[in-house]
């Protein structure tokens, strides 16, 4: 089984795989300080995703529970890694989605581009879910294509 490896620009990497019985993905995001979060998507919803924070000791511990991985990387020119890029859209007071949560968006099936953080007052919360509520102020990190990107700032503007 391969393990997808997703950049998550200003973040780190997810690495997850999925789960064909459950219909979820499961994997991590090893963030760019060293902390690692396990994330598990919703049945049937790859894109929401519940991020758990994990220490080190536990880390370990997981780790021993379920043997020693096997990861399988693509290499980056399979990925289109080189096509995927960033960007950072403002949640102005007044916008559409001011007070909204992210899943009224329908980000990823409306533009093919991903919600991969948002910056409230200093403070990342990486892979917020759909439940996630957007207030003025937001910084909503997305990744995506060139195309996607634009679309996804079309979409956030204008609701």
């Amino acid at each position: 089984m391969n393990i997808d490896v997703t950049p998550l620009p200003g973040i780190g990497v997810c690495k997850d795989f999925p789960l064909a019985e459950a219909r979820r993905r499961i994997g991590v995001i090893e963030h760019r300080d060293g902390t690692v979060d396990l994330v598990v998507s919703r049945a049937g919803d790859a894109e929401t995703k519940t991020s758990i924070p994990l220490s080190s000791t536990e880390i370990g511990v997981l780790a021993g529970l379920l043997g020693a991985p096997q990861v399988v990387q693509k290499k980056a020119d399979s990925l289109g890694v080189d096509d995927l890029s960033t960007r950072q859209f403002a949640i102005d007071r007044g916008s559409p989605f001011d007070g909204r949560p992210l899943r009224d968006t329908a980000m990823r099936t409306r533009t093919k581009a991903s919600v991969v953080a948002v910056v409230r007052a200093g403070e990342v919360t990486p892979s917020p879910g759909t439940d996630f509520i957007f207030v003025a102020g937001d910084l909503v990190v997305v990744v995506g294509t060139g195309k996607g990107l634009e679309a996804a700032g079309k979409l956030l503007d204008a609701g």
